[in-house]
């Protein structure tokens, strides 16, 4: 008797033919998937909580619009473990129905941070209206469905091709150097991605400052002193303590032991610390 190979299910934000979708493929390019969309940030984290999907992937931060901050409340406050992560380059697309022109354009939906990536191109056509939707393939998915004339998308070529769309102008971002960074997550019982932790080189960790003067300052030169490389920091307010802040850092190394003596290092001068994950530095892809 024959047996169905089994598919890992991989939980995305937006509908296929978002990057979400390009990005997951990209990365799990050895493996049979199958695409489980979502249309929020937060569904995706409960939909690999409650095992109707294997692995999740999040948006964390663009070259032009830079971080998406509410996912780091998310990851924090989840029990989802970042195993990996991918860089991919970004090219916005203004999509149509068949037979329309841009000068037939009245609107174009898309995500709030595609818009943004957009901005320099929609300066040159005024009369359009830009408008704000969950996603950028589903304002696609919306044209094809509805048949709207006289509206636009900003969308991938996977999008266009995949709800027959025209794309009127291709590769229409501000910055040529678009990249996307997506998290790759699972839960924190789950098997991992098979990478032994003495194998990682980047670890992405959490901490609130103690009441201590220079607490941040020490904080660094510890992690220079071991010689980790702060690849990113990012603070935010911490609810109801004024003042305070939360910081997430990506910390580089290339010796997993010297990685967690720093971690142990900077816990005095920290009245929290976490690990959101450790894993191994991803690659950059094309579309």
């Amino acid at each position: 008797m024959m047996r169905t190979k089994k598919l890992s299910r991989i939980a995305i934000q937006g509908g296929l033919g978002a990057f979400h979708e390009i990005a997951a493929k990209q990365y799990f390019s050895n493996m049979d998937i199958e695409i489980v969309p979502q249309d929020t940030f937060k569904e995706v984290i409960h939909s690999v909580k409650n095992k109707n999907a294997d692995f999740g992937i999040m948006a964390i931060e663009n070259t032009l619009a830079g971080s998406i901050l509410p996912n780091y409340k998310l990851l924090r406050y989840s029990s989802k473990k970042i195993i990996g992560e991918i860089y991919l380059r970004i090219r916005q697309n203004l999509v149509a129905l068949s037979g329309q022109k841009i000068k037939d354009i009245k609107e174009v939906y898309s995500h709030p941070i595609a818009l943004l990536q957009c901005e320099s191109f929609f300066e040159k056509y005024p009369s359009i209206r830009l408008i704000e939707s969950i996603d950028t393939a589903l304002s696609a998915k919306d044209i094809h469905d509805k048949k709207l004339k006289g509206v636009g998308a900003i969308a991938s070529t996977l999008a266009a091709e995949m709800y027959k769309l025209d794309i009127l102008a291709a590769s229409i971002e501000t910055d040529k150097k678009n990249y996307t960074r997506f998290l790759i997550l699972q839960t924190d019982d789950g098997v991992g991605n098979g990478i032994k932790l003495s194998d990682t080189n980047k670890a992405s960790i959490y901490f609130a400052l103690a009441h201590q003067v220079g607490s941040l300052s020490k904080i660094l030169s510890t992690l220079s002193f071991y010689d980790m490389n702060l690849s990113k920091i990012q603070s935010m307010p911490i609810i109801g303590k004024d003042w305070e802040y939360q910081f997430y850092i990506d910390i580089e190394y290339d010796d997993y032991k010297r990685y967690r003596h720093a971690f142990e290092a900077i816990k005095p001068f920290t009245s929290s610390l976490g690990v959101l994950g450790e894993y191994c530095k991803g690659k950059s892809v094309m579309e």
